[in-house]
């Protein structure tokens, strides 16, 4: 079909510059996403889980102010689902907590990897969730994601140093974080603008968390301070720079390269604490980030739950 010289084309050259800037600025967040998790390891036990989430929070807030006001002031963060906001903090909050005390137990790349069971969570539970249909490619994929799981973890072997708390606590964190998608896909279905998402989430974890610091308090040292303003403010600067690249390219064209995580924090790992994931590991990485980006290619790219 001749296109319509009536209709503007798009620019070939500009969509592939948006493109390129788009997986530039992914491989950038996920590096800075990266850095954010190094200094929680480095913290490491002496500040309690709850004081990192609250500063995680508290020190994110002040770089998100810009964003509340390009989005329209103060009037963007009104919300007409006030429950569905305190699920998702909750939700939130259960995977951050997994993802902080296993940065402290476990080597970064695996935490990294457990991280990524959340599509395989995502898939089982939307069918109770939200109705959704899940067809036998799809569910062969997310048990072939768990089977790289088990090569990680290897039960009833030495596998992980015996961390066992802490992968279970990774997992029950990604089981937070499909619960947080679920609920944030049905408030952005509701009208809730992504800005008062993020902004309220950032409050509610920071009060949540705050109140649960008061009985474990731990004054932080020059050095931990100095740490937990750079994981809140990363963390911060992370966010913004991956829904910048979102806003360049495709999503059927950016996901994929989230998976670079493993890469920087195997990188970091090695070079600051000599994580050297074995050739289990390694497998075991493989298999779970080939089930999750066969997941992500049926319902992105082709469009169909089976």
């Amino acid at each position: 079909m001749t296109p319509d010289p009536l209709i503007a084309q798009p620019d070939p050259a500009a969509r592939a510059r948006a493109q390129r800037r788009g997986i530039l600025l992914v491989l950038i967040a996920s590096a800075t996403f990266a850095l954010a998790a190094a200094a929680a390891k480095a913290i490491g036990s002496g500040i309690p889980v709850a004081e990192v989430i609250l500063f995680r929070n508290l020190f994110a807030i002040p770089l998100l102010l810009p964003v509340v006001m390009a989005s329209g002031g103060w009037t963007a963060l009104a919300t007409r689902n006030p429950m569905s906001h305190a699920a998702r903090t909750l939700f939130g909050l259960m995977g951050m907590v997994g993802a902080f005390y296993g940065y402290v137990h476990l080597p970064l790349a695996t935490v990294t990897a457990l991280g990524f069971t959340m599509p395989l969570f995502l898939t089982v539970l939307s069918v109770p969730l939200l109705g959704e249909r899940v067809g036998w490619r799809r569910g062969l994929a997310v048990l072939v994601g768990f089977a790289g799981v088990l090569l990680m973890v290897r039960p009833g072997s030495e596998g992980l140093r015996g961390e066992g708390l802490a992968v279970l606590l990774c997992l029950l964190g990604s089981v937070g974080w499909a619960l947080a998608m679920i609920t944030i896909r049905r408030m952005g279905e509701a009208g809730e603008s992504s800005v008062a998402i993020v902004f309220w989430f950032a409050a509610g974890s920071a009060v949540i968390a705050g109140i649960a610091s008061v009985p474990v308090w731990v004054w932080p040292s020059p050095l931990q301070w100095a740490l937990l303003f750079a994981i809140g403010s990363v963390s911060a600067l992370a966010q913004v720079l991956m829904t910048s690249a979102y806003r360049s390219g495709e999503t059927t064209l950016l996901a994929p390269f989230e998976y670079a995580g493993i890469v920087w924090t195997t990188a970091l790992g090695a070079f600051i604490w000599a994580e050297l994931p074995d050739g289990w590991d390694f497998a075991g990485i493989g298999v779970l980030v080939g089930a999750g980006l066969y997941i992500w290619h049926r319902e992105v790219t082709l469009g169909v739950k089976r």
